[in-house]
């Protein structure tokens, strides 16, 4: 450790500071106070790494010393110095004054020694993992900034290129030129989805829950007026039956993550044929619990791959469709609710996810 250890000593008897100073300045850089008034001074105005108090002090004991500098200075690591075996002043100290430790009078040089070198290893690693902390905490928020700004201005010049598209399909009758601009729409579509899911990735993996009242009849009307007019879901017969008598408290942005997924992965990984494409969306909330279920007659997914299909990018199905992020942010989603999912899926029969969800009031 190249910075010098701070040790900040408190004792009433002069001939200890003395010692205490002598024999220990090479090691440390040493202050000193004969009283706790003396101390609570310093440690306000010296950085202090270890302090160490005499229990047996007048006026205020070491434990009391300890407990008003946790209030003006929480952060030295405290060590109490006690000649005499008395439980509750243990109790208070450890209570009270939040003592690391306590070494029996008089001490012994190299007790002390590896004594103070531990409190301060303890005392450097807590600041290191506050500053890393902080640190932290300012990337998440310039993560959340950059995240809502790239999808802003990348979504901005997409809906320019879809709405020039479409006004340029208006005025064009060659077919092969209208086939470009097909192309154009196709790959606009694809980004902007794109850029959809990662915002739900974010949302789902890296944003802290945000509880509100949830009224799961309300957000799957909002869901399917938006999935009509993403899919062409004319091909297929939608059963929804939501049963909510109490009320219900969750993250709504997850829950939207949750259900988007699951139903897009319900119309991407249906058959290819012209064969009854069926999807159910079952809700039901009891005792605190919303069970959420979403039922398909897809391509299913192989036995061999269900373990895995949870896991980030995983793909268990060579479509080209996806990007094998869904089932992961749902997984996520539902974690970091408190929930529980499990999946059933029979190759060329279709998939049932169902998701369990405490209430988070």
């Amino acid at each position: 450790m190249n910075k010098k250890i701070h040790v900040l000593y408190i004792d009433d008897e002069d001939n200890n500071l003395k010692s205490f100073r002598a024999t220990l300045r090479k090691d440390f850089k040493i202050f000193t106070a004969i009283n706790a008034e003396d101390g609570l001074r310093i440690a306000q105005q010296e950085e202090i790494h270890v302090c160490i108090a005499d229990q047996r002090m007048p006026g205020m004991t070491g434990t009391e010393f300890f407990e008003q500098m946790v209030k003006i200075n929480p952060d030295p690591i405290r060590i109490l110095l006690t000649g005499y075996s008395d439980i509750a002043s243990v109790i208070d100290a450890i209570n009270k004054g939040e003592v690391y430790r306590f070494i029996d009078k008089p001490w012994n040089i190299e007790q002390i020694k590896n004594s103070i070198k531990n409190a301060a290893d303890i005392y450097f690693m807590r600041t290191e993992l506050k500053d890393k902390t902080l640190k932290l905490k300012k990337l998440h928020s310039e993560m959340n900034q950059f995240v809502y700004s790239l999808s802003h201005e990348l979504r901005g010049p997409l809906m320019s290129i879809s709405g020039v598209s479409k006004l340029a399909k208006l005025e064009i009758e060659d077919p092969n030129i209208l086939e470009y601009f097909e192309m154009i729409d196709s790959a606009t579509f694809k980004l902007d989805d794109f850029i959809y899911k990662m915002l739900d990735f974010y949302r789902s993996t890296k944003i802290d829950n945000k509880i509100s009242e949830i009224n799961f009849a309300e957000i799957v009307e909002q869901q399917m007026d938006a999935y009509r007019s993403k899919f062409d879901l004319s091909h297929f017969e939608i059963d929804v039956n939501i049963n909510q008598e109490t009320k219900f408290f969750s993250d709504n942005s997850k829950i939207r993550v949750i259900l988007n997924n699951l139903f897009s992965n319900s119309v991407q990984f249906q058959k290819r044929e012209d064969s009854e494409k069926r999807i159910s969306i079952s809700i039901k909330v009891e005792e605190a619990i919303a069970t959420i279920m979403v039922q398909d007659n897809g391509i299913g997914i192989d036995e061999k791959y269900q373990n895995e299909v949870f896991n980030l990018f995983t793909r268990a199905t060579q479509k080209n469709v996806g990007t094998g992020l869904g089932l992961y942010m749902v997984k996520e989603a539902v974690e970091q609710m408190g929930g529980k999912i499990e999946l059933d899926s029979v190759l060329s029969e279709g998939t049932t996810i169902k998701i369990e969800l405490p209430s988070m009031e």
